[in-house]
């Protein structure tokens, strides 16, 4: 268990849940991203575990795409050893707008705000300490990665206090990217306008800097994964099931696969790769399952081969299927025989026959 800061009884948990995960469809038609199951339990769990560990115990829901999947699943909290209470977003109101929302749910001094896109790692007693010890106004996460142009990216001075925003660039001056997790003092989020969209890396953090508010970065290398496409969404999976990623739920059974004890897998079956197969799935001979998310109640018959692929729950996959790449929609039927690749998408509910789709010509 991490050293609990003391500040960490006096901080909400505000974690933002509101997008539709659009480049995850069709998985989030009728499911919000943060509910899609990642090694064994909604993704949203794992980040309620993190903070539970930490400390924290009052958490926030800011929602809004089908809001209520969330309190169906979570209620009050109280078996998780939290307590839950959910704010509604009407209409979008952006990453600011969001936070300033929930402002009349917070209970104490500070909050520490996630994005609920992301799979993190961070030690957030260790950004809490941070948050204290330069006695800030507002904490960002900032993580190092290898090739920061993809991001924007946050230069801090030698004190680790934020000079500047920066949008993407080609030639960026810093390897540290906005992580999506931050410690506002309460004053700070009153500030942030009520009911329009705000965006809060483009309008609040620069505001502040202008006014000369003490905005300070935790800088570190810890795991961090934006969940929102289907690679990044089977990547993360994979990393939690083997420990690479960590959460509280899983502490101890890293792996090379994860399966719900009621699932059937019958002789001969390779699962590799951090795949993970859920509740009620039936998983025939001589299969092969690599680096693959497998929701609840799916039936995958004898041979079927499948890597980096997400098969949503109900799904049927005939005999020899060969299947990479690709998201397989909930109740679809992917007949025997046929090959499915380079990031297709299987609607709910599509049926393709034996041999329907292939690659090549021996049918």
């Amino acid at each position: 268990m991490p050293e609990i800061h003391p500040l960490a009884h006096d901080t909400d948990a505000v974690i933002l849940v509101g997008g539709k995960g659009t480049r995850l469809r069709p998985l989030t038609v009728s499911t919000p991203k943060p509910m899609l199951p990642t090694a064994g339990a909604p993704f949203l769990k794992h980040l309620l575990a993190r903070i539970k560990s930490a400390g924290m115990r009052h958490v926030v829901l800011g929602t809004s795409f089908q809001a209520e999947v969330f309190e169906e699943y979570f209620g009050d909290g109280s078996e998780m050893g939290l307590e839950i209470e959910y704010v509604f977003e009407e209409k979008a109101l952006g990453t600011g707008g969001a936070i300033r929302n929930v402002m009349n749910k917070l209970r104490h001094n500070n909050a520490m705000v996630f994005n609920g896109d992301v799979l993190g790692g961070t030690d957030l007693n260790a950004i809490l300490q941070t948050h204290e010890q330069k006695q800030a106004d507002v904490t960002m996460h900032l993580v190092r990665v290898a090739d920061p142009r993809a991001f924007g990216c946050v230069p801090t001075d030698e004190d680790g206090r934020v000079v500047a925003f920066l949008e993407k660039t080609m030639d960026p001056p810093t390897d540290q990217i906005n992580a999506g997790c931050y410690v506002f003092r309460k004053e700070i989020i009153n500030t942030i306008p009520a009911g329009r969209v705000v965006s809060v890396e483009r309008e609040t953090f620069p505001r502040l800097l202008e006014e000369g508010l003490r905005v300070y970065g935790h800088v570190d290398h810890a795991y961090w994964r934006d969940m929102g496409t289907p690679k990044d969404f089977v990547h993360g999976s994979s990393d939690l099931v083997r420990g690479i990623a960590p959460s509280p739920l899983l502490a101890g059974q890293g792996g090379e696969a994860w399966t719900d004890p009621t699932a059937g897998v019958k002789g001969g079956v390779i699962l590799l790769g951090g795949t993970a197969v859920g509740r009620g799935t039936e998983i025939g001979a001589g299969c092969r399952l690599d680096r693959t998310v497998v929701f609840e109640g799916v039936t995958i018959e004898p041979g079927a081969i499948i890597e980096d692929s997400i098969i949503a729950s109900g799904a049927h996959i005939g005999a020899n299927a060969r299947i990479k790449d690709c998201v397989i929609g909930e109740g679809a039927q992917i007949g025997a025989r046929c090959e499915l690749k380079g990031g297709l998408r299987v609607w709910p509910g599509v049926v393709l026959p034996d041999g329907g789709i292939r690659f090549s010509t021996d049918a």
